[in-house]
């Protein structure tokens, strides 16, 4: 099959099939930046959206040195094993001067890889909020359609990737690790609103203690925090992602949350809400780079960057000058 010259119509089939190959080109597609592709991009979304079934999605997040790919990797073999289908979106961070970026995350999660009833899909971050892809609500509409029934989303851990990631996920996973002397400094309100449970990896070996030490102190913390909306506080886990401890516990978790959270038509809410907010996203993200690609833009800003680096010019006055000219042309 050359996947170059596959129509709309086929690349749809092929995700409705979950031909893996053109599951990836799909993605390949609404990620890219070309122009030629936006069209192809818009009509995938928007046979997929009439397509897509219902799934969980997950978003994991963690300090570096928490074990995030260890963790994904045996929880995703751990949920493959109830009989469903898992596909994980990792976030790799670019590098701001080169723009290039490791994707690792199939290196590292060897065993996931050859799973027949997972997936795993790195993408770069690029220039985007806290190193969370523009595309990945595409990728998981995309994902949802060919029919996987967990997503698991992965954030750098770093700056606001959390707050992205927060908001296209249905379950907020926070991953920490005991004896690194930030148990309790780790106890952020941010984090700790956006969470719905604290896991303490690596609760094994002589770390066994610490762990169990980490969670009691999570705990006792988390105490100060009124319940979240939808009335309920984050719980504290320990678990062993190297010798398969607690995971079990992690997922029952997780199906109990949002089949409660169904119940009370909090889940419907929060993806609706979640909706609401993509629009908005994309709408500012199409503004900015319209304003960017606009000839005034073009011909005024060079200069304009120039008498503000040299000290000719306020960023303030600058960016007026710059918008009176837009607004006249």
């Amino acid at each position: 099959m050359n996947l170059a010259n596959l129509t709309t119509s086929e690349i749809l089939e092929g995700i409705y099939a979950n031909n893996v190959a053109i599951v990836s080109k799909a993605i390949t597609i609404v990620e890219s930046t070309k122009p030629q592709h936006r069209l192809i991009a818009n009509a995938i979304i928007s046979g997929c959206i009439s397509k897509k079934q219902d799934s969980i999605r997950i978003g994991i997040t963690g300090v570096p040195g928490a074990g995030k790919s260890t963790f994904i990797e045996q929880f995703g073999g751990l949920i493959t094993s109830t009989g469903k289908k898992v596909a994980v979106l990792t976030i790799d961070p670019s590098s701001r001067r080169t723009k290039g970026s490791i994707l690792g995350d199939k290196t590292r999660m060897q065993e996931l890889v050859k799973n027949p009833n997972a997936y795993i899909r790195p993408s770069a971050s690029g220039s985007s909020l806290g190193g969370v892809t523009r595309k990945t609500r595409e990728s998981i509409v995309i994902l949802e359609a060919a029919g996987y029934d967990c997503i698991l989303i992965e954030t750098i851990g770093v700056g606001q990737s959390e707050t992205a990631v927060h908001d296209m996920v249905d379950f907020f996973l926070l991953l920490k690790i005991a004896g690194a002397g930030d148990e309790l400094q780790g106890i952020k309100r941010g984090i700790i609103e956006m969470a719905d449970a604290i896991v303490i990896t690596k609760a094994d070996g002589d770390n066994i203690q610490r762990a169990k030490l980490a969670k009691m102190e999570f705990t006792r913390a988390l105490h100060m925090f009124p319940p979240k909306e939808n009335g309920r506080s984050p719980e504290v886990l320990t678990c062993s992602a190297i010798e398969l401890k607690g995971l079990h516990e992690i997922w029952e978790l997780i199906v109990t949350y949002c089949n409660t959270m169904k119940a009370s038509g909090h889940f419907l809410n929060n993806r609706r809400r979640q909706n609401e907010n993509w629009l908005i996203q994309y709408l500012e993200q199409e503004l900015l780079s319209e304003f960017y690609r606009h000839p005034k833009t073009m011909e005024l800003l060079p200069q304009l960057k120039n008498e503000v680096i040299n000290g000719n010019s306020s960023p303030f006055l600058a960016a007026e000058k710059l918008l009176k000219a837009l607004k006249s042309h």
